[in-house]
């Protein structure tokens, strides 16, 4: 299911009431690749519920660049919610999911190995509600920017 901020509130409740646990991650996923599949199988092993915050176009332009993104919010919210791994897709604006993550209060809240938990965004709010910030393992070799840069002949 897709969502925007706002409109998960309800379904938090439910998940609480029924005491299910709820994981969640974000980012632009631009462009999918095996490096992001690998990564969102992990962020489910951890819990009953995985939500992606999605960055909007607007957001990753600021933090990518002009050329980016690749696919468009709708796009990239449609392939997410495709997934089998993911029960959730909310797309956010700002360049960090900051207030979403206040909104939805995940029980673990994961980045990819290349981030150190005390620059994962949020990660005071989960803590302090007693949840858990998780860096899962990085997939080396995976990148959009990679798969970009070799579709323009930069990388083999």
């Amino acid at each position: 299911m897709i969502y925007v901020i706002g409109e998960f509130t309800n379904v938090r409740q439910k998940l609480k009431e029924q005491n299910k646990k709820l994981v969640f991650t974000n980012g632009c996923f631009d462009i999918l690749h095996r490096g992001h599949i690998e990564y969102l199988e992990q962020a489910k092993t951890l819990g009953d519920y995985l939500v992606i915050g999605l960055n909007s176009d607007k957001s990753v332009k600021r933090i990518k660049g002009d050329s980016r993104p690749v696919n468009n919010e709708n796009d990239r919210a449609y392939v997410l919610d495709s997934l089998k791994v993911i029960d959730a897709v909310i797309i956010f604006t700002e360049d960090t999911p900051y207030n979403l993550i206040k909104e939805v209060v995940p029980d673990f809240l994961v980045k990819g190995g290349d981030w150190k938990e005390d620059e994962i965004v949020g990660a005071d709010i989960v803590k302090k509600t007693g949840g858990k910030v998780i860096s899962l393992k990085y997939v080396d070799n995976y990148s959009t920017t990679g798969t970009i840069n070799k579709l323009k002949g930069l990388e083999n």
